[in-house]
Formats: C-alpha cells, sequence, structure tokens
C-alpha cells in the first residue's frame, strides 16, 4: 500500500470513528447538545447548523472588530472637538444582530462553494449540505434571507458606512475560493472578518482616519492567527483532497509564525492607540493595560498549542473570545476613566 493510498485509509476510519454513535440529524464538529436541539423545531436544525448557530464562536470573532472600532472611535481627538463618552448602545446592538446574519450567510456560501470538499474531510461530511439533509437551493433561499436582515442592519447607518458595509461583500464573496489557490486563505479570511474595524468607526464619524486602518491590520494578523490553529485540525486531511492553509504553510514553524503574527497585532492596536490620541485625549491607561494582558492571553495560546491535538487546537482558537472581551473592555474602562477625570485630558 502507497503512503497515500494508507493516509486515506486513515482517514476513512477516523471519518467513521468521527460517525459512530453520532445521531443523523447532528454535526461532527458541533456539541450534541447545544442550545439549538433543544429550542429549535427538528426541521429547522440543518439551517441553524449552516448558520453554525450551535457554533457562536465564529460570530464573536466577526463581531469582536466592530465593538474595538466602536470603543475606541468616540476617544478620536478629533480636530473640531476631544470625544470621551462611551460606544454608542444601539451601534452595538446592530453590529451584534449583523454579525450574527452575516456570518450566518457566509457560512452558507462557504458550505454551498465547499460542499465537495466537505464531503471529503472527515469532520465535515456530516454537515447538511454534504449529507443531504438540505438541498442547494433550500440553501441559498436560507443565504439570501440572512443576507437580507444583514442588509436591513447595514442600512440603519450613516451613507458612508452603507457604502463601506457593501464593499466587505467583494472579499467574503472570493474568500471561499482561496484555499484553491494559495497557502494564505486565512489573510482573506482576516480581510473579511476584520472588516467591522472599519465599520465602528465609520458608524460613528462617517469617515475613515489612520487610527482604524491600523486597528484593522492589527485585526487582520489577530485573525490569520487564529485561523491558522483552526486549521491545524485538518492539517493532514487538506493535504489529501489538496486544499491549502496556513497551517500546512507553517507546519511546526506556527508557534513562530504566531509569534509574528499575534505580536504584530499588539503592535498595530497600539499605534492605532496612540494615533487616535494625537498627543492630546484618546484612549487612557486602562486600554493599554487592556492591551498588555490581551499578549499575556496570546503568549499562552502558543506555549500551550499543540498542533498534532484536534481538541487542543479547537480550545485556543474558542480562547480568543476571550481576547475580544479583554480588548473590548480595556477600552470601554479607558473611556469610563476619562469620563471621571476629565481635567486630565
Amino acid at each position: 500500500m502507497t503512503r497515500r493510498a494508507a493516509k486515506g485509509f486513515s482517514i476513512e476510519m477516523r471519518s467513521q470513528d468521527d460517525s459512530r454513535g453520532l445521531p443523523a440529524d447532528r454535526v461532527a464538529d458541533a456539541p450534541s447538545d447545544n442550545w439549538v436541539y433543544r429550542a429549535l423545531p427538528r426541521a429547522l436544525w440543518p439551517y441553524a447548523q449552516l448558520a453554525r448557530w450551535d457554533r457562536p464562536i465564529g460570530w464573536q470573532l466577526l463581531l469582536w472588530p466592530c465593538w474595538w472600532s466602536a470603543a475606541l472611535a468616540p476617544q478620536w481627538a478629533a480636530p473640531s472637538a476631544v470625544h470621551t463618552g462611551l460606544p454608542d448602545l444601539w451601534d452595538l446592538i446592530l453590529f451584534l444582530i449583523g454579525s450574527i446574519a452575516m456570518r450566518g450567510a457566509g457560512c452558507t456560501y462557504n458550505d454551498l462553494v465547499d460542499q465537495d470538499i466537505d464531503a471529503k474531510i472527515a469532520r465535515t461530511r456530516s454537515r447538511p449540505l454534504p449529507s443531504g439533509r438540505v438541498s442547494p437551493a433550500r440553501a441559498k433561499g436560507f443565504l439570501v434571507a440572512q443576507a437580507l436582515v444583514g442588509l436591513l442592519v447595514l442600512v440603519q447607518f450613516n451613507p458612508f458606512a452603507i457604502l463601506l458595509g457593501i464593499g466587505s461583500l467583494a472579499v467574503v464573496a472570493i474568500y471561499p475560493f482561496l484555499k484553491r489557490v494559495t497557502d494564505w486563505p486565512q489573510l482573506g479570511l482576516g480581510f473579511a472578518f476584520s472588516w467591522g474595524a472599519l465599520m465602528g468607526w465609520a458608524a460613528f464619524w462617517g469617515t475613515l482616519t489612520v487610527s482604524p486602518l491600523l486597528l484593522y491590520a492589527g485585526a487582520v494578523l489577530w485573525t490569520v492567527g487564529y485561523d491558522t490553529i483552526y486549521a491545524h485540525q485538518d492539517r493532514e486531511d487538506d493535504a489529501l483532497v489538496g486544499v491549502r492553509s496556513t497551517a500546512r504553510l507553517f507546519g511546526r514553524r506556527t508557534k513562530t509564525a504566531l509569534v509574528l503574527l499575534y505580536g504584530g497585532a499588539i503592535v498595530l492596536f497600539a499605534l492605532a492607540y496612540r494615533v487616535a490620541g494625537s498627543g492630546s485625549a484618546g484612549p487612557s491607561w486602562p486600554a493599554y493595560a487592556g492591551l498588555l494582558l490581551g499578549a499575556v492571553q496570546m503568549s499562552w495560546q502558543i506555549r500551550s498549542l499543540d498542533i498534532d491535538d484536534a481538541d487542543d487546537c479547537l480550545k485556543l482558537f474558542k480562547s480568543n473570545a476571550l481576547f475580544g472581551w479583554i480588548i473590548f473592555l480595556g477600552l470601554v474602562f479607558s473611556s469610563l476613566w476619562m469620563l471621571s477625570f476629565p481635567r486630565l485630558y
């Protein structure tokens, strides 16, 4: 038996192990006791799985750059006035709804594009489309419904933010095809998932400055980092079916790559804060303390990572929700500090 055939046999056996004892209406790469299965009618389960409602980490990671930007924007030392208020609550709610809707639409679109590939990979072949529990036509209808919710959210913002949001669709449309042509599909995901770093600022000010661009660049590096960790779950299967990724590209050098990616993200975030202040107001010490604590959390991810342990990779990937909270709360406490001691600014 050739090495390639042996690996194929190994993957097939692993697929049988993954599906052993798994109910036909569940998916292998999601919790089987999720709220979806307790609260929704069984007929809706495949659609919830398409939208990944049973895996909230995705929309949380999409949401964080939006909320970071929305929290940073009021602290900009604008030419006309110094704004040190808290993020707009209505904007935060809109970004929450939009992130859930658009992450679901993006996952549905991605599954439509990748259904043939998903059918060949142990972790994904139980998803609704490759398993035949949802037809492509119905999945497309569900995609449109979610996109309409996202559009309804988008039109609540100012005209500049609306146009900026529409611009993100080109990046989203291209992303699923990148894994076929480049070792850097995670970079495409970073461009798409980090777009909120621009949107939060645009929703508040109706324009962009250098600060949100730096925040966006940092978020892109952060996304490439955490999705590289995630992609290590499928590294061997991806090699057999021809799917490319930074996990395969970096291989045993992944920890070194993460030091550069995560370290670069922290530096760019710090620069975004500094530029927002322009030497006067801008984020105060709690924001920088949050960055320091976030850097510690990232260091823990790198030290703990075992790229050959799929469960460990998934755990560390999910821990980036905590990183998002750390950065956001640092910015919120920065605003509270500035409001409490305005004479210092």
